[in-house]
């Protein structure tokens, strides 16, 4: 290559390698190894699971295959011989696929009527030669080059049944160097990836369904790409999206978070976990306009920044179950109490079901803990961010290649805490927010969770927040349970209208705090790290491209 290695790093992540620029040319953040491990532990899984869906989806094709009729008088050989044993289960799978399946599938693939499959709504389908190797991904652009250089990169490398990895850029500069970096990680990453000189905005547009994943991993915000990134994915594929405006997505510039995800986000403890579920709402907002639909199969927060990854599905009809899984958020502006305030609901008779808008209010006008206002905040996705089976899945595939991920102590130490957390209750609380409210010491978490579980609710923590608790318990109860805790740990007297005076002035309802067998999840009770430190000072986003430090 005609090029001087003096003046650039080698750094290696994984089995892929980049060259670094000693100008900071382009952006490289180490931070993101974890997301980058996380995103190629979901990709494996993906196309695991793509490939079991397509063979079923195959095998269901098979047994119906006689049934089919026959186009312009036209007999398939699978046709004429229904009873001859099938010679190509010793070919390969995509001279099978290619030979057999080519003639009598083709009334059957053309098909505009969907396949269901798995619960979900599946249309026409690839063939099979793509399914089994052309993964395409779709990157962010403008002077984020290394962050998808290294992922594309990784992908080719690291992730098996890849045949194609795409990336995009609207900087010469950017592309420049990841077309250098291609050629300095051989043959496989030539064969593999290719770069292109494009707006991915533009690019995703004029390529409607043909990437199997989107990976959407900018500088900031991906707001602006997600109406390209839905329309560009096939039915069944994956959006992969990463944001980084955590100061946004948290509530530090609400109306610009409305501006750019349609949310209104509230400063609580929860706010990370609100960032994950108002980005899930945009990219569902985003979806519901080309009549198609996503299931989160994982959504994390981790360092700086939140990545979802979901699922994307065509149904006009599953699309009207949209407002069943957002809901504004009511909280309270004295206590913690927060409440969920569902957008649509169901009436169902007989074999209808009728799509209805959500009774309001859930609260009144006062806080029935405190009686202070409430503020209101949303729309946000309030159905389940995780699917237990893909994290069970994932964690598993994990464990079994700890060599092959650099951050493995971190991704595995999210994805324990996920595996054991409620799956289907938004938001949490915080302890010790509680106790500041009350002025009162602290009981110990494994004590508030026994008292929780003697009331007869379920609790667990939370992957964001290592003194996050999830309840399904009313917050009538946590309340509850709080005054029992200060009429046996006695606190001074505070003034009549703050809000912990007023909670306090209540009798409460009997608390049980002997220990619950379920008050320590598996992993506490093993001992095993979940909320690790950072890894080095200053561990956190990095200088955009082209910038230095000048002090």
């Amino acid at each position: 290559m005609s090029m001087d290695l003096n003046d650039f790093t080698i750094i290696k992540e994984g089995e892929a390698e980049i060259l670094m620029h000693a100008k900071n040319e382009v952006f490289y953040s180490k931070t993101q190894v974890n997301n980058r491990d996380m995103s190629i532990a979901v990709l494996r899984t993906f196309i695991a699971r793509w490939k079991q869906e397509h063979k079923a989806l195959l095998s269901k094709r098979n047994k119906s295959a006689p049934k089919v009729p026959e186009k312009n008088g036209s007999i398939s050989e699978a046709d004429k011989k229904p009873n001859e044993p099938d010679m190509n289960n010793e070919k390969s799978n995509e001279e099978c696929e290619g030979s057999e399946e080519k003639s009598q599938e083709e009334a059957c693939t053309t098909s505009e009527e969907p396949v269901k499959m798995e619960g979900k709504i599946r249309g026409e389908l690839k063939p099979p030669r793509v399914l089994e190797s052309r993964h395409l991904f779709a990157c962010d652009f403008v002077g984020i080059v290394s962050i998808w250089v290294k992922g594309a990169l990784r992908y080719a490398w690291e992730v098996e049944g890849i045949g194609q990895v795409v990336a995009l850029d609207n900087d010469k500069g950017a592309v420049e160097a990841c077309q250098r970096n291609i050629k300095f990680n051989g043959s496989v990453a030539c064969s593999k990836v290719e770069s292109h000189l494009a707006d991915a905005r533009v690019y995703m547009l004029t390529h409607p369904k043909e990437f199997d994943v989107v990976d959407l991993d900018p500088y900031g915000s991906p707001s602006v790409c997600l109406d390209s990134a839905v329309r560009s994915v096939v039915d069944g594929g994956m959006l992969m999206c990463t944001a980084s405006d955590m100061a946004v997505l948290c509530g530090g510039n609400g109306e610009v978070c409305y501006s750019k995800y349609g949310s209104y986000p509230l400063r609580g403890k929860y706010c990370h976990e609100m960032a994950l579920r108002i980005l899930l709402a945009c990219i569902e907002s985003h979806a519901n306009r080309y009549k198609h639909y996503i299931a989160s199969v994982l959504s994390v927060q981790m360092d700086f920044y939140v990545c979802v990854f979901v699922r994307m599905y065509s149904s006009a009809s599953a699309m009207k179950n949209t407002p069943l899984k957002l809901s504004y958020v009511y909280q309270c502006t004295g206590c913690d109490s927060f409440h969920l305030q569902p957008i649509g609901r169901t009436v169902s008779k007989n074999t209808s079901v009728r799509y209805l808008l959500g009774f309001a209010p859930v609260v009144p006008q006062e806080c029935s803990d405190c009686g202070k206002k409430f503020s209101m905040g949303g729309p946000i996705w309030s159905a389940p961010i995780h699917d237990q089976e893909w994290v069970t899945a994932i964690l598993a595939d994990v464990k079994s290649m700890k060599d092959r991920y650099p951050a493995y102590a971190g991704v595995s130490a999210v994805l324990t805490t996920i595996s054991e957390k409620l799956p289907d209750v938004p938001l949490f609380l915080s302890l010790h927010n509680l106790c500041a409210t009350l002025k009162c010491t602290s009981p110990s978490a494994v004590i508030f969770c026994s008292a929780v579980i003697n009331a007869g609710y379920q609790i667990s923590g939370t992957h964001v927040n290592p003194l996050g608790l999830k309840s399904d318990a009313p917050m009538d109860v946590i309340w509850d349970i709080m005054c029992c805790w200060v009429k046996n740990h006695p606190v001074k007297a505070q003034p009549a209208d703050q809000p912990g005076s007023v909670i306090l002035a209540k009798e409460p309802v009997q608390a049980n705090f002997a220990r619950a067998v379920a008050s320590l999840s598996k992993a506490q009770a093993k001992k095993v790290a979940r909320f690790l430190p950072n890894l080095e000072r200053h561990w956190g986003p990095k200088l955009r491209a082209g910038r230095q430090i000048t002090s």
